[in-house]
């Protein structure tokens, strides 16, 4: 095979001969009216060596080419599949462009369908047209786009020569608007939130920070929407959600990327109990729309989506997983369990914040099958309303499917000075260089005494919920452009 150079400059040189001869390397339009899948569906009963009549008008990319002289054969690849071509010198319009063709341009071809002595559906060309001229040539369709580095970077490569991955992100629109589906249906209205914002909120996470010349004020990529949801249910809005662009300033593995996607509600007049029951539903419909079944096959396992989900509170989950009953247990107590599990804690730690360690290290991993946790420590959940019960937890719960927390949901907190106090314990671990807590929003709080209803919200991550229905192994498999490090 010819170095790349080499095949780029006899490319140029082709593309030259199309100018040279009046025509144009990169049109304007072309009337296409067909696609590649239609036509195979149409025509699948058709017999071998049969012809038909019916003119049809396609376009795509060439990605296979095997001109013999006075006929060539091809195939032409488009959104929906690929289809086999054939053009004969004596009936074909414009067939001398054959000649001046390579895998990888784009073409427009009318003509009607046969069927091969093989009985494979093919276009019998009458006209064929170049719709655009392509100076790179694709990789070699034997060894394929392998590279993962390679296909993240230049996805429209991952796309045009691995055409399977094309079903992951149709899959992934799929989630997206089955859960559109559930919630209207349900009678929530969709809504959309700031994304540049003042000041951020709705989780404890680090933020992108910009400058915003107009006004000379530091400005946030939001790390949530929650905030300004509730403000919409402050001012009347009951049933509302939106699909949120999140952006949060932290690491980068086969589960986070720094842009992710999640889809937010919130309930007025609800509380996180009346939530799990539509958490559980809601994810279980939109497997079912995407896979046609509540069992999933993910790697070597099989998921169960059907509802009712297993739940368990934290220190339920924690005495089945690890045998310790810690809900009578000091902070020193907590501290000595700790530290036998390896786990470090630090001298500003909360009882809450080592129950929320120990089971982010002993019990998370267990978590595989669709599972509810629910009452956490309120000390990590300064947004959740403390349970009338035991004010030492929230009412919040978070599902978990193949160890992986695919999302947020708590009774939300309306009281504004409860809250105040909340925010004033995080801007002290602010002071102290913790760079994820959550700061004061004076506005919110003015919002909040205007009065709130009771509510509760729904945050669920649409990139790891694609993943399990996907089977896909990293973040960057679902998202187009996933964010790379610079090559130089």
């Amino acid at each position: 095979m010819l170095p790349e150079e080499d095949l780029i400059k006899q490319r140029r040189e082709k593309l030259n001969w199309f100018k040279s001869h009046n025509i144009n390397p990169y049109a304007h339009k072309f009337n296409k009216k067909d696609n590649c899948k239609a036509l195979l569906d149409k025509f699948k009963k058709l017999k071998k060596n049969a012809r038909t009549k019916t003119n049809i008008s396609i376009a795509g990319r060439i990605i296979a080419l095997r001109p013999m002289g006075k006929i060539a054969f091809g195939h032409l690849q488009d959104f929906t599949g690929k289809i086999q071509f054939y053009a004969k010198e004596e009936t074909a319009k414009n067939y001398e462009i054959t000649k001046k063709l390579d895998i990888g341009d784009i073409i427009g071809i009318s003509g009607t369908i046969f069927t091969t002595k093989t009985g494979e559906i093919t276009i019998d060309v009458k006209e064929i047209y170049l719709l655009t001229k392509s100076l790179k040539p694709l990789p070699d369709k034997w060894s394929g786009l392998k590279d993962q580095e390679i296909r993240y970077r230049q996805r429209y490569l991952d796309l045009i020569v691995n055409p399977e991955v094309k079903e992951i992100f149709l899959k992934r629109s799929q989630v997206i608007q089955s859960i559109r589906e559930y919630l209207i249906k349900k009678g929530y209205v969709e809504v959309e939130t700031p994304i540049l914002q003042p000041i951020y909120g709705g989780t404890s996470a680090k933020p992108f920070k910009s400058h915003l010349n107009a006004l000379n004020m530091a400005v946030y990529m939001r790390i949530s929407n929650e905030m300004y949801l509730k403000r919409l249910i402050t001012g009347g809005y009951e049933k509302i959600f939106e699909f949120s662009p999140d952006f949060r300033n932290e690491g980068i593995d086969k589960t986070h990327n720094p842009e992710f996607l999640q889809v937010e509600t919130m309930n007025a007049y609800a509380n996180y109990e009346d939530n799990m029951k539509v958490a559980e539903e809601m994810l279980a419909f939109v497997a079912k729309k995407v896979t046609g079944s509540y069992k999933v096959k993910y790697q070597n396992t099989l998921l169960n989506f059907k509802p009712p989900w297993k739940k368990l509170t934290m220190l339920q989950a924690i005495k089945e997983y690890t045998k310790y009953n810690l809900n009578n247990a000091s902070l020193e107590e907590l501290r000595e369990i700790a530290k036998k599990f390896k786990i470090e804690t630090t001298h500003e730690m909360k009882w809450g914040d080592i129950i929320n360690l120990i089971f982010e290290e002993k019990v998370e991993p267990n978590l595989i099958q669709p599972t509810l946790i629910y009452d956490y420590p309120a000390d990590v959940s300064p947004l959740a309303k403390k349970k009338e019960s035991d004010k030492r937890f929230a009412e919040r719960f978070e599902p978990f499917i193949n160890a992986w927390e695919l999302g947020n949901v708590y009774s939300e907190l309306n009281d504004p000075e409860e809250l105040r106090k909340n925010w004033e314990e995080q801007e002290k671990l602010r002071k102290k260089g913790d760079e994820e807590t959550q700061p004061m929003d004076n506005d919110f709080i003015h919002a909040l005494e205007y009065g709130m209803p009771p509510v509760s919200g729904i945050g669920i991550g649409i990139d790891r919920l694609t993943m399990l229905l996907t089977n896909a192994t990293s973040i960057r498999e679902v998202i187009f452009f996933p964010f790379m490090k610079p090559e130089n």
